[in-house]
């Protein structure tokens, strides 16, 4: 069995309403900082997984970000994964 880190993140999809992130954004203009729009904020998960593979181990990941991790209806997510010793 090989050791895998992945490193995942998941965003709400670009169409729906980030309360948070328009929050943040009105904060940046207070704090002087205008230049600063569009704030997303998500949440970024770290995880290790034993596998025979790094195609089992990407298909573990993914199946745990669809199940689990990520909200489909609205969010999307990315990961990278990476062997570790």
């Amino acid at each position: 069995m090989k050791k895998f880190l992945a490193e995942i993140d998941v965003m709400p999809k670009k169409e729906i309403l980030d309360p948070q992130g328009k929050a943040v954004t009105g904060s940046m203009k207070n704090l002087g900082l205008s230049e600063i729009q569009n704030v997303r904020i998500g949440k970024h998960i770290s995880l290790e997984i034993e596998a025979d593979s790094t195609e089992t181990a990407n298909a573990k990941v993914d199946e745990a970000c669809k199940n689990l991790l990520a909200n489909l209806i609205m969010e999307s997510y990315t990961f990278k994964l990476e062997e570790v010793a």
